[in-house]
């Protein structure tokens, strides 16, 4: 069944993903789809997007989209929410993990005679980075620590 608004359309893509439906979801972006992703220095083409899907699903499983907001305005839809998986294969030749991921993460989808032609997207890839171990942030306990130790050494010179 095909969804007829355009927040229907945004969801089912998303939704598809989530269950795994490809080629359902892939066949609600136009042609001449492009994708705006945080931190890539050029936009993504349709393939280029769907090959950076196929290998994000394919590195995290169980894959959710939760959106807490879906706001329309015209023909943009902006979803907000979160992103939980699992990391169970390869993701940028770091092996598996087993980590369950959960992102924070903001879209927003132009949609043009019934199909996604544009997307723009922020997900919190430091945030990420830290959930599977490669990026190391202090807590608390240790920023105080880092400030006394810092503390001392320029009040004893």
């Amino acid at each position: 069944m095909q969804p007829e608004t355009n927040r229907d359309i945004v969801l089912s893509f998303y939704q598809a993903f989530d269950d795994r439906n490809l080629e359902f979801a892939l066949s609600l972006l136009m042609p001449n789809f492009i994708a705006h992703l945080a931190g890539m220095p050029e936009p993504l083409s349709r393939t280029e997007f769907e090959e950076f899907g196929r290998s994000f699903y394919t590195a995290f499983s169980q894959g959710q989209h939760h959106f807490e907001q879906v706001i329309v305005a015209g023909d943009r839809i902006i979803t907000c929410g979160t992103f939980t998986a699992q990391h169970l294969g390869e993701f940028q030749s770091l092996p598996p993990t087993g980590q369950t991921i959960r992102l924070s993460i903001m879209h927003i989808d132009r949609v043009e005679n019934g199909k996604i032609v544009e997307h723009w997207g922020q997900g919190d890839a430091l945030g990420l980075m830290q959930q599977l171990g490669i990026v190391f942030l202090p807590g608390p306990k240790l920023w105080a620590y880092l400030l006394k130790q810092l503390t001392r050494k320029l009040f004893k010179s």
